[in-house]
């Protein structure tokens, strides 16, 4: 996708419904399903949603991808005790989903399992079923973690937030 077209959409593609797509009962769901699930796995997973790049950032090249990782690194995803952090990064603007998994996970979980995630909520956003994605996406990352990265200390803190960040 060239950077005009990318321009193109961060200006004007849905990225002002993002209330309706992700209104406070479905963020509460979400955070719900985030705490749950981890109940039964060392992973940590954060959820990030973003309307739209700013079109300065988006004529100098930055991509959904390399926008992920400074997110990654901003919300301290990596900063945990066994470095079992999981982003999910939607850009509602490019359509686009990226997640991203520190190292604990990823020697365990390999991006091609991730990509199946992604891929499965590309296709409900797709559909405008933006619940049912990203529940399904949440629900998918915690059978990976506990398949890979099972256990969890009932004393060990939750790290990171459950609430999806909406930035």
């Amino acid at each position: 996708m060239s950077n005009r077209q990318r321009l193109f959409m961060n200006l004007f593609d849905g990225w002002f419904q993002l209330r309706r797509r992700f209104p406070k009962s479905l963020l509460d769901d979400m955070t719900t399903a985030i705490a749950r699930g981890e109940r039964d796995h060392r992973g940590e997973v954060c959820f990030a949603i973003e309307s739209r790049l700013a079109p300065s950032a988006v004529l100098a090249g930055l991509s959904a991808e390399h926008r992920a990782r400074q997110v990654f690194a901003q919300l301290q995803v990596w900063d945990t005790e066994h470095n079992s952090g999981v982003l999910f990064y939607v850009l509602m603007a490019e359509h686009r989903v990226v997640i991203i998994a520190d190292r604990g996970v990823a020697v365990a979980v390999t991006q091609a399992e991730w990509d199946v995630v992604r891929d499965h909520m590309l296709l409900s956003f797709a559909r405008g079923n933006w619940r049912k994605g990203s529940l399904e996406g949440i629900a998918e990352a915690h059978a990976l973690l506990v398949k890979h990265f099972p256990g969890n200390d009932k004393d060990a803190p939750d790290e990171l937030p459950d609430r999806p960040i909406l930035l």
